[in-house]
């Protein structure tokens, strides 16, 4: 395993100090920054290895923040102080470090997707690119969809976590549902729309169970032109059925940076991508860096997930 720095830097919102780990890039030229977001139940231990690979191979600056840990606290998911976590975060580096400003990028998935997406929707200035996959983007709407999922409705999961962290069920207490909203990227995404380049991509069997692929499915939507947007009806065909309907089924060449893991649906809005895969609730290594390393700031987005298949890349995620 890589071995990593433990730096601490300065978050603002609460004037305390917070650890990241930090791999920086080799020489005295500005190199692109790659900022790596955690799991919703994960800290700053591994896994990191699949980020760090492939900054290393990219000699590109790399941060893994703990942006408050687990997301089950009011200080963690998605509250303000993981917002200015993870801002601070990149500032340290770009003062302390030889950064390429043109490049600088956000991945994660699951409770890390959720965090990307919310980043891009509250501070997509900081953003060259994001790459978002299997993402949580309703708070509220997954604590439902988790509460019905559990075969035991008394066992503590991720909805528990939510309303530890929200103070409360946000389908009964008013101030939930309010801090659910604001935790929530969904919320905050159609603010930035065309603000900002965003890839959001998940695997079509995620759901059973998981995070449903309309999480995914509703950031592209609120990013999206109304032209471009996926109906509610198609959006339940997909939660329920695990398939993408026929009229919506992706008709372009095979994606080689995706493998065996086939594009089932794909569209472009503007600066945003979704796309649908055969697998459930993974991040792609590969194609996310492949796509992001070929996005300057400045520049119109290259819609391209790189061309060869890493063998190395379907990094199934524990939420």
């Amino acid at each position: 395993m890589e071995k990593l720095q433990t730096i601490s830097y300065l978050s603002r919102e609460d004037n305390s100090m917070q650890p990241v780990l930090f791999r920086p890039a080799e020489g005295s030229e500005p190199r692109p920054l790659a900022v790596c977001l955690h799991t919703w139940s994960y800290g700053i231990e591994p896994p990191y290895d699949h980020f760090v690979t492939r900054c290393k191979e990219r000699n590109w600056h790399f941060i893994y923040p703990l942006f408050r840990g687990p997301n089950k606290t009011p200080e963690a998911c998605g509250s303000d102080l993981v917002v200015s976590d993870l801002e601070c975060a990149v500032e340290f580096v770009r003062k302390n470090y030889p950064v390429d400003e043109s490049r600088i990028y956000l991945v994660g998935g699951s409770g890390g997707g959720h965090a990307a997406l919310l980043m891009a929707g509250r501070r997509p200035e900081i953003w060259t690119a994001v790459s978002a996959w299997c993402p949580i983007t309703d708070i509220a709407r997954w604590c439902e969809e988790i509460s019905k999922m559990k075969p035991n409705p008394e066992d503590k999961s991720y909805d528990y976590n939510i309303m530890c962290a929200c103070g409360g069920d946000p389908a009964v207490v008013p101030e939930a549902a309010r801090q659910a909203a604001h935790r929530s990227p969904i919320t905050h995404l159609p603010g930035a729309r065309g603000k900002g380049i965003v890839e959001i991509a998940t695997g079509i069997h995620d759901g059973h169970p998981g995070v449903p692929v309309s999480h995914a499915v509703r950031a592209f939507n609120a990013l999206a032109a109304p032209e471009y947007r996926i109906s509610d009806e198609d959006m339940a065909y997909m939660d329920k059925n695990e398939a993408v309907p026929e009229h919506l089924k992706y008709k372009g060449e095979d994606d080689p940076a995706f493998g065996p893991c086939k594009v089932l649906f794909r569209r472009v809005s503007g600066k945003v991508r979704l796309t649908l895969f055969e697998g459930g609730h993974s991040l792609l290594p590969g194609p996310a860096f492949g796509f992001l390393e070929q996005q300057e700031r400045g520049k119109e987005p290259v819609w391209n997930s790189g061309n060869y298949y890493d063998s190395d890349q379907n990094h199934e995620l524990t939420k």
